[in-house]
């Protein structure tokens, strides 16, 4: 069960926070990288990135913590590089160490670059929801087929036709999105969950919203009057950013409570989340181990975010 400490710094929208590794599986401290360099990079591959909570990167082995420069400016934080089930996978705290980022603030660009920069091609983004029908109650982990973006102030794209730091000049280019997340990761994801006996809900739409705050229950109805699935605050702009970048991007989205269109209380109660997430957040992390585990290797990726940008002229040397 994760430590109050820990869960006290999330709220619907963010990643559940690991627990503190208990003394059988505590990892050294992170031996510090201060600067990212092509030799950096060689000596800290990593081939999967996850995209979460501050705390996860204890569970990994021989954990090195990199910072990474790029021309969008900093991520969110250092990326945390270690091995699950023999892979090598970045963790990057979504919100920062101490959860100090709401997701408006989420420099969103620069996670992603932060990513590709150190070989990551497949991304695992966990995040809370809330559910927006009274099937998908607390606890319900839906892995979600489809997305609607109704944010309002984050950039959103790294083809923009604006000059860079370094002067070059992305081109403008128009990606495909119709199908938002990875086939292939989506599918490892639903059979990890079911092999722990926990039943996911495969497939649905995800409506990202603005936050920091949550939805009046006119929002919230419009929302599932829509026939969406569950809200949440943080899944986008990332899945675009990661299919501009050809990466493979899979969301996880575990429901902490009904939204406030779809209960029948006093609204969303930052206890009730923290109560969830608590009670699920082993079972989550043991499921995105796994999906860890199961995923390709990247030689034999064969969907379709490895050609998100065959024969395009993006203007910029991609990481």
């Amino acid at each position: 069960m994760a430590d109050k400490a820990n869960v006290t710094r999330a709220a619907r929208g963010n990643t559940p926070e690991a627990p503190a590794p208990t003394a059988a599986g505590t990892s050294a401290e992170p031996s510090p990288v201060d600067s990212a360099t092509p030799d950096t990079f060689a000596a800290h591959r990593a081939e999967i990135g996850v995209i979460g909570g501050s705390g996860f990167y204890s569970f990994l082995d021989n954990v090195t913590e990199v910072h990474v420069d790029t021309p969008y400016g900093a991520p969110s934080d250092a990326l945390f590089i270690g091995e699950i089930a023999g892979r090598r996978v970045a963790f990057l705290p979504r919100h920062g160490r101490g959860h100090h980022l709401p997701p408006h603030r989420i420099n969103y660009r620069a996670n992603l670059w932060a990513l590709r920069s150190v070989g990551v091609r497949q991304v695992l983004g966990p995040c809370a929801v809330g559910g927006l029908r009274t099937e998908y109650g607390p606890g319900t982990l839906l892995v979600p087929d489809q997305l609607v973006d109704r944010t309002k102030s984050r950039a959103q794209t790294y083809f923009d036709g604006v000059p860079r730091p370094d002067g070059t000049v992305p081109n403008v280019v128009h990606v495909s999105f119709a199908d938002p997340y990875c086939s292939t990761g989506r599918r490892i994801a639903v059979k990890a969950a079911r092999s722990l006996d926990w039943e996911p809900v495969d497939g649905g739409t995800l409506v990202v919203i603005e936050g920091p705050r949550f939805s009046t229950r006119a929002e919230s109805l419009w929302h599932a009057a829509q026939g969406w699935s569950v809200v949440g605050m943080t899944g986008h702009p990332e899945a675009v950013l990661a299919r501009e970048l050809a990466l493979c991007y899979t969301s996880m989205t575990l429901v902490t409570d009904l939204d406030a269109g779809a209960e029948t209380g006093d609204g969303v109660s930052h206890e009730e989340v923290l109560k969830v997430f608590a009670t699920n957040v082993d079972r989550l992390r043991t499921v995105l181990f796994d999906t860890v585990a199961g995923l390709p290797a990247d030689a034999e990726r064969d969907c379709l975010c490895t050609g998100a940008l065959a024969g395009t002229d993006t203007g910029v040397e991609l990481p």
